[in-house]
């Protein structure tokens, strides 16, 4: 197999596995996964890598809070064993998602994600990141500001009223 079709082989696997995914066929999910596989989510989610068994558990969070998400692929790019895809995410909150009860509100975020292929064009490692400020937002949540920057926000508008004009 030349380089150019293995990454075209790669490309289809990855548009494949969000396909999957959104008919919620965990058989065809699971098996676009190799021996081996670990992904990588956003500290702020999993901190620590997930395996084949974790990573199954991980998406039956997101399905139960929001059990109509759909991941739609806006572009993909690949190199060698790499495939990186910009991803829409759309769904409703009806569901308990990371401890929050539903709200019912409407959700749209992005993400990116990158996956390693093996020889076979099976997912090896999955890495990925999502707009978790657009999501929490969209859920009515009010990201407060670290102790490190609160300090900061204090001052800068504590100065506001003396500033001239």
């Amino acid at each position: 197999m030349t380089d150019a079709t293995a990454v075209e082989r790669n490309k289809v696997t990855s548009r494949r596995w969000i396909e999957v995914f959104n008919e919620r066929d965990h058989v065809a999910e699971a098996d676009v996964r190799g021996l081996g596989f670990i992904a990588y989510a956003p500290a702020s989610l999993e901190p620590d890598p997930l395996g084949s068994d974790s990573w199954a558990k991980f998406l039956a969070g997101f399905v139960e809070g929001f059990p109509d998400l759909r991941l739609t692929v806006e572009d993909a790019v690949g190199d060698g064993d790499l495939v990186a895809q910009r991803i829409h995410f759309e769904g409703t909150h009806t569901g308990v998602f990371q401890g929050l009860p539903p709200t019912g509100k409407k959700v749209a975020f992005e993400g990116l994600e990158l996956n390693r292929h093996g020889e076979d064009g099976r997912v090896l490692e999955h890495w990925f990141q999502l707009d978790a400020l657009s999501l929490l937002q969209a859920l009515g949540l009010i990201v407060v500001p670290g102790p490190r920057l609160l300090p900061r926000i204090l001052a800068h508008v504590a100065r506001k009223p003396f500033k001239r004009r």
